[in-house]
């Protein structure tokens, strides 16, 4: 009875003091106030717990996921291996019934394949055109490019696509393919690669975007696009081809490049398109909006043509894609196609301006002139016989030129004896001859410049042609004659060895071309010899016209060599014409009597002295009495 009596005791106790702990409990309990600061502090610690765990991530505590780190899983056991390796994303690689698949895409131009590893072009086949070896031109084959977005998950992750797998659907939307590729998460959650591919067109539409991946991604670092791509050697020579295998992009409105031999890199910023430009094929990237900013990189992969012979230059882009929100939604374009201004054209964002027309008045002589003459004249003539017709009117529109300066050339001519004159009475006096005979040849109208302005007239035609034949597609693998492509060198003997500078074949239009301005500089130079005498302070130009004779056609024999046949063709023949124009104005147009004459009337006109032939006068002046002032010095 007392054990009993002790245990009712003890839970009457033992109540009382639960009672009392729920009661001071009550009595302690927060304020609203003192709730809602909690709550503050509590979600202060855990924007602080974020920020920690994000900086330990950048200081190289993060996972970064790569290839070597696994392969797609096959039973229940690598899924899970698999889904703590990469958490979310081995959804997409569990459910896919693809492993290292390519899935092929075809139109009338292009032979696309995408693999689901990655889910970007594998291989880029142009159907259309052969390389010098008559092999098929694949710009994206055997892993030579790399597209990647590096993001960090939610869970600290570093994840890149060119690692993970892709669920592949293909559907089609009129005459058009669609090839949907996505890394999904969930059945709902995804990020999708899109591509839309016109039956007849070298520009593949393509889209980048996420839906419901707002708790997988975080957003709050920055999604970063990595587009690397070897560019393979698709002509005769390699490094005529390198020449021209260049980074070009569009930025703010201007168009600019990259080194054209050595390594280079620039940050951009606001760039619209990025052109891996391959000499006469190109693989361009358009963005809807311009890319914030860009680093972009080439690499020059020949330093020994015999050594070096399939890959001319590495190119590569690092930039950060745009978010709408808190998802990824980019609108871009890729282009796999000839770099060939009558396509590219056709294009929005002045893609033409990718090829090496020229900087400035170079440039568009050829888009406005050059190119459409050329285009029309290939229309219906062979495309060897539309180069000659083409020089043949070039050089007719510009016989007037040749005209003017010859003719300043026969002035001076008719000038020697009088100019001789002029130096025998002043040779104790050096400047004052030099006076005198520019005195002379001004009242007469037979200024050396004279000559010299015509010559400079022909410059920015000499250099738009410079430019346009090596980057005209149209010769492209077009026959005339021995030359065998018009676009490349042409062959008549393969050497056992290799020359320097001038390569292991002798191509003969560049002979031709050498003979030819050999002669033509023999006819002027020695017009300009016996015509304008060396003036005092100025370099020997009779001696160093001398050697040029020999020393120009010198460099167009072992420097065009490896040039395109074309370009070649084109400077025996505006050669060749020059040649017959000098011939027929001298002969047959310019008399020496009358020029005589002329000049005799010019001399007796009083012509009024210019300002800038007083200022020159005044500073030879100048200068004699300086001069004088030494001499007595030096006496003294």
């Amino acid at each position: 009875m007392e054990e009993k009596k002790l245990d009712v005791k003890s839970i009457i106790g033992f109540v009382l003091i639960f009672g009392i702990l729920l009661f001071m409990m009550w009595q302690n309990q927060p304020s609203a106030e003192e709730i809602e600061t909690q709550e503050a502090e509590k979600q202060a610690q855990i924007e602080a717990d974020k920020k920690a765990k994000a900086n330990t991530a950048n200081t190289n505590n993060t996972k970064v996921t790569t290839a070597l780190d696994f392969a797609k899983p096959t039973d229940s056991a690598q899924v899970a291996a698999l889904q703590s390796k990469i958490g979310d994303f081995a959804f997409s690689a569990a459910t896919s019934t693809f492993n290292d698949d390519e899935l092929a895409v075809s139109n009338k131009v292009l032979d696309l394949k995408f693999n689901t590893k990655g889910g970007h072009l594998s291989e880029v086949k142009l159907k259309q055109f052969v390389d010098f070896n008559q092999v098929p031109i694949y710009l994206v084959k055997d892993g030579n490019s790399v597209f990647n977005i590096q993001f960090q998950t939610t869970d600290n992750r570093t994840l890149n696509t060119k690692d993970l797998y892709f669920q592949p659907t293909v559907t089609k939307s009129g005459e058009n393919t669609i090839v949907s590729m996505k890394l999904k998460t969930a059945q709902n959650k995804f990020l999708e690669y899109n591509y839309v591919i016109k039956p007849n067109d070298y520009m593949v539409d393509f889209t980048i975007k996420s839906q419901g991946l707002e708790t997988a991604i975080n957003t709050s670092n920055p999604i970063n696009l990595d587009w690397t791509q070897k560019t393979y050697r698709h002509d005769q020579s390699i490094s005529y081809e390198n020449r021209y295998t260049r980074l070009t992009y569009k930025t703010d409105g201007d168009v600019d490049k990259l080194s054209q031999m050595g390594d280079d890199d620039e940050t951009e910023e606001d760039v619209d398109w990025l052109s891996y430009r391959q000499h006469f094929f190109s693989t361009i990237l358009v963005s809807d909006k311009p890319f914030k900013e860009v680093k972009i990189t080439s690499k020059n992969l020949v330093e020994d043509e015999a050594v070096d012979s399939v890959f001319t230059k590495q190119f590569s882009t690092k930039t950060a894609l745009a978010l709408s929100g808190a998802a990824i939604n980019n609108n871009l374009k890729l282009y796999y196609g000839p770099t060939d201004s009558q396509i590219l054209k056709k294009y929005d964002n002045n893609l033409e301006e990718s090829i090496p027309f020229g900087w400035g008045i170079f440039g568009w002589i050829n888009k406005f002139l050059f190119i459409p003459l050329f285009s029309g004249l290939s229309s219906f003539l062979p495309y060897g016989v539309a180069i000659i017709v083409m020089t043949v009117i070039i050089k007719l529109a510009m016989s007037f030129v040749q005209y003017k300066q010859y003719l300043s050339q026969m002035k001076l001519k008719v000038l020697k004896p009088e100019l001789d004159a002029i130096r025998e009475k002043y040779k104790d006096n050096k400047m004052k001859a030099q006076q005198e005979t520019m005195a002379l040849q001004n009242k007469a109208g037979a200024s050396p410049l004279a000559g010299c302005l015509p010559a400079l007239i022909q410059m920015p035609v000499f250099y738009a042609l410079f430019m346009f034949f090596p980057t005209a597609f149209a010769l492209r693998q077009k026959k005339f004659l021995w030359a065998e492509d018009l676009s490349s060198y042409d062959v008549v003997a393969e050497l056992p060895f290799n020359i320097p500078l001038y390569g292991d074949h002798v191509s003969l239009f560049p002979i031709l071309a050498a003979i030819a301005i050999f002669f033509y500089m023999k006819l002027t130079t020695g017009q300009n010899q016996m015509s304008a005498p060396q003036q005092e302070g100025m370099p020997d130009m009779a001696k160093m016209m001398k050697y040029m004779i020999y020393f120009a056609p010198i460099m167009m024999l072992i420097f065009f060599n490896q040039y395109a046949s074309g370009l070649s063709l084109y400077y025996f023949i505006s050669n060749l014409i020059s040649i017959g124009i000098l011939l027929v104005i001298k002969n047959y147009i310019l008399d020496e009597e009358k020029i005589h004459a002329n000049i005799q009337v010019q001399k007796a006109k009083p012509k009024k002295e210019s300002k800038f032939q007083k200022r020159m006068k005044d500073m030879m002046e100048q200068a004699e009495k300086q001069k004088q002032m030494q001499q007595k010095n030096k006496r003294k």
